[in-house]
């Protein structure tokens, strides 16, 4: 009985407000209210006190009673439940996909799960008419079904889907250890190190909360190893391995070092970086930037033990159109330096 209290409780938004001593214009209790409660319009206060929801002095009262000084006004709102994802039929390119788990293709322009201003069209919506019920369920996830690890908006690429709450444990487990193998491609301006590592603590910005940046103090650890595939005239093809997973720890961390990943306007990846910013150079990149509205970042392979035959797997995925037309234009008219 006591929790079942306790969670009606948890379920309620409460506000209290007393009227002060010098209270002396007559105002209405409804306006009152709308008056000291944050985003409450009066259509809404006024259905609260019609349900029952808002009480003078420990009774309930019409929307039209007048304050009085010294009066003691109570407010116990029901929370809306939570936002349920629904199934869409979205075209997903699934690769692979058993009892256990699924491997899917990540489109770009295309989030994960809903969320605040994406509550439809997410890869989320989109296994939940593939799968339905199939999916795992953690509690904590409940706008996240079968999601094990994540992909930025606009990255293309590799993710496994759990369709069990098992599979989703020993999965995340391996994410969490660092036991799979995970490399993304990527397109980045300058003149990077035949191989290297970045190394740096990532937090938010203290200056824009929707970016990431490094810190000299707090933040989470993050480590980036990288290999140059080709080089080509102020430009190069990155492969790209994580040792852990932080927000946006690639960008981050390639905007450290001052190889901006082409494209990526959120990390100054989307005007000419480097080298002559005039003439036909111009023109080539603008047509480039208008095909690849995007950061050229993909996750081309992923790689994990089976949670359930505790098989090794390894997936590669192809790179998509508007990164490989952006990859042609650079070998065709970028002279690849040695």
């Amino acid at each position: 009985m006591q929790n079942q209290k306790e969670e009606q409780q948890q379920q309620k938004t409460e506000y209290q407000l007393e009227v002060p001593d010098g209270q002396s214009a007559e105002i209405r209790l409804d306006r009152y209210i709308t008056s000291f409660v944050q985003n409450a319009t009066r259509n809404k206060v006024q259905k609260a006190i019609k349900d029952g929801y808002v009480t003078v002095n420990g009774t309930v009262e019409k929307s039209s009673y007048v304050v009085q000084a010294g009066d003691r006004i109570e407010i116990s709102l029901p929370k809306p439940p939570p936002p349920k994802a629904e199934p869409e039929d979205l075209d997903l390119e699934i690769l692979y996909e058993d009892d256990d788990l699924l491997i899917v293709n990540k489109k770009a322009d295309m989030v994960v799960h809903p969320a605040f201003g994406n509550w439809s069209g997410t890869l989320v919506n989109g296994l939940l008419y593939h799968a339905g019920e199939q999916l795992s369920e953690p509690e904590e996830e409940q706008l996240r079904p079968g999601i094990v690890h994540r992909l930025d908006k606009d990255t293309s690429g590799l993710l496994v889907v759990a369709k069990n709450d098992v599979a989703h444990k020993k999965l995340s487990d391996q994410f969490a250890s660092k036991e799979t193998e995970r490399t993304y491609w990527a397109i980045v301006w300058g003149y990077p190190p035949e191989s290297g590592t970045i190394e740096g603590n990532i937090g938010r910005s203290v200056r824009d909360r929707k970016i990431m940046t490094l810190v000299k103090e707090g933040g989470k650890p993050a480590v980036t190893h990288f290999k140059t595939l080709e080089w080509f005239d102020h430009l190069a093809l990155l492969e790209i391995r994580l040792e852990t997973g932080r927000t946006h720890q690639i960008r981050v961390h390639m905007q450290h070092q001052g190889y901006y990943v082409f494209g990526d306007s959120r990390y100054g990846g989307n005007n000419v970086r480097y080298g002559p910013n005039t003439g036909s150079r111009k023109n080539m990149f603008k047509n480039m930037f208008a095909a690849l509205p995007r950061q050229a970042l993909h996750a081309k392979t992923l790689g994990f033990v089976h949670p359930v035959s505790g098989d090794f797997m390894k997936f590669e995925s192809e790179l998509p159109d508007d990164f490989e037309f952006v990859l042609s234009r650079l070998r065709t008219n970028c002279k690849v330096t040695e």
